[in-house]
């Protein structure tokens, strides 16, 4: 599945794309073949970069959900805890 971007954002990727070629390869390169290199990216990449991005969010999730179960329970019957020693009931 390709990430579909929003149009303005996809013009703007595409002038990146045209700009890095030209500032860092000193090559010029046109709106098609930038359009196309970005699709690639989109198909082909970006479904990674994405699945990783929703493991680290399901992480942090896990992690505050833990919290929020540690910050929520109270401890049951913590006199009878405190009270070793004594003879189960």
């Amino acid at each position: 599945m390709a990430i579909q971007l929003p149009k303005q954002a996809r013009k703007e990727a595409v002038a990146s794309i045209i700009n890095y070629f030209h500032d860092s390869r000193e090559e010029e390169i046109g709106t098609i073949a930038a359009g196309g290199l970005l699709e690639l990216f989109l198909t082909e990449i970006a479904p990674s970069i994405y699945n990783k991005a929703v493991s680290d969010v399901l992480g942090r999730i896990r992690n505050h959900i833990a919290e929020l179960d540690i910050d929520l329970n109270e401890e049951e019957f913590p006199a009878s805890a405190s009270r070793q020693g004594r003879a189960d009931l």
